[in-house]
């Protein structure tokens, strides 16, 4: 018999050990954090799906990257080779690199958002909601509604929704500029 092997097109160059805890070792977890899962430690978790951080291995172009980079405060090379290529790819002369995207919707919401604006979305990330909502936006989630179904996510936005939270808050507008 002939079997086709398939392997990984790349090489492990770090491994760190992780617990591989019971089902009743992680319900104890959960319930030890008020169902919270921020309240867990990193070690209680075997696969991160809360986290948008990156905390997968990374390539060994990434590694050599780092070890190449010019760690400067001020003038550092990197930083020129970074908003060099940006500018190539975006036409943007000023950028504002941040260390995650939470960081960057903090800052982009604490300039865009204030009282009386509103965001959409099909469902918005916890934190994304509080960086909204902390400058006195409003937040609004229309994911599209899927009846007697057995999916239990869709990244579908209910457009009718929307069209009808336009007109409901373009009215809205009208009757306070009188």
């Amino acid at each position: 018999m002939k079997f086709k092997t398939i392997i990984e097109p790349f090489k492990i160059k770090m491994v760190e050990p992780i617990l591989m805890s019971t089902e009743e070792m992680r319900i104890q977890f959960l319930k030890d954090a008020h169902y919270n899962t921020f309240l867990l430690s990193s070690d209680q978790v075997i696969i991160d799906l809360l986290t948008d951080s990156g905390t997968s291995a990374m390539s060994n172009t990434q590694w050599s990257g780092m070890m190449m980079g010019d760690e400067s405060y001020a003038g550092a090379t990197s930083w020129y080779k970074l908003e060099k290529v940006i500018f190539e790819l975006t036409g943007m002369p000023y950028i504002l690199p941040t260390h995650q995207g939470r960081a960057a919707e903090r800052i982009l919401y604490g300039t865009i958002g204030q009282k009386g604006k509103i965001f959409i979305s099909n469902t918005h990330f916890d934190t994304t909601r509080a960086n909204i909502e902390f400058t006195g936006a409003e937040a609004i989630d229309i994911p599209i509604k899927i009846e007697d179904s057995n999916e239990h996510f869709r990244g579908d936005l209910d457009v009718f929704q929307l069209k009808e939270l336009i007109k409901e808050k373009e009215l809205k507008t009208l009757q306070q500029s009188f």
